[in-house]
């Protein structure tokens, strides 16, 4: 990774900024175009790595221990995307439009799987690892 310093273009391949340096992606991978979604882009991608998850849970039977995971951690995420979403720190502009709560619906969905896929990942290598 190379950095720039803030206010200069980062160009294309942003990774993260602070409010000194810019951090950018060398890889010269072709990434594939998803965005011929359109508007439904980030919902066919959080069904997409919701599945995954779903399977990852069920794979491990850990319903109980991922829906309580997402119960208690939900509240936060939902007041936190809220915030991020009213001072403007990111914008979604391949997405639906439907929102709920003025959040979109997809970053509700995202809300679920992030939890549901770490019990689900964490879980399912304990019983790999176990073998």
């Amino acid at each position: 990774m190379r950095s720039l310093q803030t206010g200069s273009d980062p160009g294309p391949f942003t990774i993260g900024c602070t409010t000194v340096y810019c951090f950018v992606a060398q890889s010269t991978a072709v990434l594939p175009d998803i965005s011929v979604f359109g508007p439904y882009t980030y919902l066919v991608t959080e069904l997409l790595w919701g599945t995954v998850a779903l399977a990852l849970v069920a794979y491990a039977g850990v319903y109980r221990e991922a829906a309580r995971t997402v119960a208690v951690l939900y509240p936060f995420a939902l007041v936190w995307d809220w915030y991020t979403l009213e001072v403007g720190v990111f914008e979604i502009p391949l997405r639906t439009g439907v929102e709920l709560l003025g959040i979109p619906i997809e970053e509700h969905i995202f809300m679920l799987v992030v939890p549901a896929m770490v019990v689900g990942t964490h879980e399912t290598l304990k019983i790999v690892l176990e073998d």
